[in-house]
């Protein structure tokens, strides 16, 4: 599904970003976080590119690599993510979230 969705609309449109997201998911579920982390450091990088740094679907992203975080144990990062997380939903625009 990655490489149709990556060949329908190139490697950073939203599409994309969404799969990876749905991939690291799964990952997580199955307890490989090693494999999770890389995909939602990539569906954020293009999730920012693309939506810009205050879109909702950045919040759900960095929301996403937060929770991450907290379960291995890096909470300082955690936290970062989650406050961008939370300043984003808190004051950017009200635009329908993308899982």
């Amino acid at each position: 599904m990655l490489a149709l969705t990556e060949a329908a609309h190139g490697p950073d449109h939203p599409d994309v970003a969404k799969v990876l997201t749905n991939l690291a998911v799964l990952s997580r579920a199955q307890g490989r976080n090693y494999i999770a982390e890389p995909l939602y450091r990539r569906a954020l990088l293009i999730r920012e590119k693309a939506l810009g740094l205050n879109h909702v679907d950045v919040a759900t992203s960095l929301a996403n690599l937060a929770a991450l975080k907290a379960a291995q144990g890096t909470y300082a990062e955690a936290e970062h993510l989650y406050r961008r997380a939370s300043k984003i939903r808190k004051t950017g625009p009200s635009t329908p979230s993308m899982p």
